[in-house]
């Protein structure tokens, strides 16, 4: 079903002047010593391969020795911009143990692991040829989810820092069908509330293997939250069910899980739930966030055809007349979020106003 959904291939969009702008004023503009191009000079490659033998679709790269210690140097400085302060002094203590690439997706990343090699532990970091689809979507994670997101940007290219979890995916084939009763119902919430929350922001394209499982450990139980790790649909699609993990088949194990577990009185009111917590970070980060969609106005992100579809979509699911009124993407995120705002506002009597 999703194949009918989903674009087979969504364009790059340039950063606009005004998008650049607002990146510079929230601190994630920056000078960086590497761009994404530089890293396509690879000599080279092997396949990477899992613990199963399975290929995960990246490529590990190396480079001609006069050019390997350049970028070494310039991706642990990067490193230090991303994490640190930027200086040179954690720099003797960094390796870079590996530089991959991703044949798979969009944005073609590159993976890098950088180790310490005092203590053996390390992380990842992306860098990325910049979407702004994706920096629009990376922005309104931060503001509108329980989640902070780390990127950079220079130009036209993008750092993001690595989002632990499990992958959906993994975690659906492998784990879902061992865990507790109480872990199943903590799990159904999260996703709930994941599903509205990516089809009040806009975010498509959410299937399994485009999210990560986070579990924490709480006293006697277990928490779950479900953290999108792939924003370069953000704002783009006409259908308004891509916007809804629930409707594409590799969620399918999820739902059914959900329905089960779940009783339908539960499901509307953990949706009522993340409406009133994403009205409230909207109203909290509104400066931030206004000044993000004002961007968006201005910006080119999708097809005349997909923001009518989806106009269309919205209105009937709706009947909100600003959202009819709506002319690209930017000002039908803008209605949907207006209308959530106002609603939580309308039905909560303890609200002050």
């Amino acid at each position: 079903m999703d194949k009918k959904l989903i674009s087979k291939k969504k364009p790059a969009y340039p950063i606009s002047s005004l998008l650049s702008n607002y990146l510079t004023a929230q601190g994630r503009n920056i000078k960086i010593p590497i761009f994404y191009d530089d890293l396509l000079r690879f000599q080279g490659a092997v396949e990477v391969f899992d613990a199963n033998g399975k290929d995960t679709l990246w490529i590990s790269c190396y480079y001609a020795e006069y050019e390997r210690d350049e970028i070494d140097l310039s991706l642990k400085q990067v490193y230090s911009i991303l994490h640190s302060d930027g200086s040179d002094s954690i720099i003797p203590y960094l390796n870079i143990d590996s530089i991959d690439f991703c044949t798979f997706g969009n944005t073609k990343p590159f993976r890098i692991k950088v180790r310490n090699i005092l203590n053996d532990n390390y992380i990842f970091l992306y860098i990325k040829k910049a979407d702004a689809s994706r920096i629009y979507g990376l922005e309104l994670e931060d503001i509108l989810s329980p989640n902070h997101i780390n990127f950079l940007v220079h130009r036209d290219t993008l750092i993001e820092e690595h989002i632990s979890g499990i992958p959906g995916d993994t975690y659906i084939s492998e784990y879902l069908n061992t865990i507790s009763e109480q872990d199943k119902r903590a799990l159904a919430k999260e996703f709930v509330k994941f599903n509205e929350r990516c089809f009040v922001r806009l975010l498509a394209d959410m299937r399994s293997y485009n999210y990560v499982i986070v579990i924490t450990y709480d006293f006697d139980r277990k928490q779950y939250r479900i953290r999108a790790v792939d924003f370069d649909q953000q704002s783009y699609e006409g259908n308004p069910k891509v916007y809804k993990p629930q409707f594409l088949k590799e969620n399918n194990a999820l739902v059914n899980m959900s329905l089960k577990v779940l009783a339908k009185e539960s499901i509307e009111q953990y949706e009522k739930e993340e409406r009133s917590l994403l009205a409230k970070r909207a109203k909290s980060e509104h400066k931030r966030l206004n000044h993000l969609i004002k961007c968006m106005k201005k910006d080119i992100i999708s097809s005349p055809e997909k923001v009518k579809q989806l106009k269309k979509g919205l209105f009937n699911l709706t009947g909100d007349v600003r959202i009819k009124r709506s002319k690209n993407m930017g000002e039908l995120l803008n209605a949907v979020l207006q209308f959530v705002i106002r609603n939580y506002q309308n039905e909560n009597p303890y609200i002050i106003k």
